[in-house]
């Protein structure tokens, strides 16, 4: 009997150990000058370039991202991150700006690293804008484990580079569509990042 309780609090004790890491918040030290941050804590899965003149397609991935892009600019950078259950789970401004509005959308829940599939995933969308180089979605994506987005902005309010914009529950995807026009990419597929932390991109004047 006394075996069973030792096992027990062994057990509860790793669960909390884990619940007091994946809800760690640590500070970040946001870098100056003319960039965007990353969003988000994990790694780059895909970075797509879109081009008005090529993409026609309107099925499977290609169409989806033409989709998600159009309302953003004719030629874009679509990064996707994927977050591991171990990753910071904090979602923070790439750029300073406006938010222009909040969506949610329900969904299935495909692995999140899977971005064909994960971009039917019920998802939160965010549209904010930038007076240098424009507007800025971001898709806060539930994976396979995911089961709860939060998103801590509202349409109208207005955000600091780096500052807090909401979070996802256990493992799950961010994927962000900027401008390419007056943008110099400083990330590369395979890289690990952090949010408010890492520069994916400088704003060329």
């Amino acid at each position: 009997m006394g075996m069973v309780f030792v096992i027990l609090g062994i057990g509860l004790l790793l669960i909390v150990l884990f619940l007091l890491h994946f809800y760690r918040d640590p500070k970040r030290k946001i870098p100056s000058g003319e960039n965007l941050v990353s969003p988000a804590d994990g790694k780059i899965i895909r970075i797509i370039k879109t081009d008005s003149k090529k993409i026609k397609i309107r099925k499977g991935l290609m169409g989806k991202v033409y989709a998600l892009t159009k309302d953003v600019a004719k030629e874009c950078y679509v990064i996707s991150i994927f977050m591991s259950p171990l990753n910071v789970h904090i979602n923070r401004a790439p750029v300073a700006g406006k938010i222009i509005s909040t969506k949610h959308e329900k969904g299935k829940f495909f692995a999140a690293y899977d971005l064909k599939k994960s971009l039917m995933n019920e998802k939160n969308e965010i549209l904010m804008e930038n007076k240098q180089i424009g507007k800025i979605k971001m898709l806060q994506i539930a994976g396979f484990l995911a089961r709860r987005i939060i998103c801590s902005v509202k349409k109208n309010e207005k955000v600091n580079k780096g500052s807090k914009i909401g979070k996802i529950v256990l493992g799950s995807q961010l994927t962000i569509i900027i401008p390419s026009k007056n943008i110099n990419l400083k990330i590369k597929q395979g890289q690990k990042v952090y949010a408010g932390k890492s520069m994916i991109a400088d704003i060329l004047k």
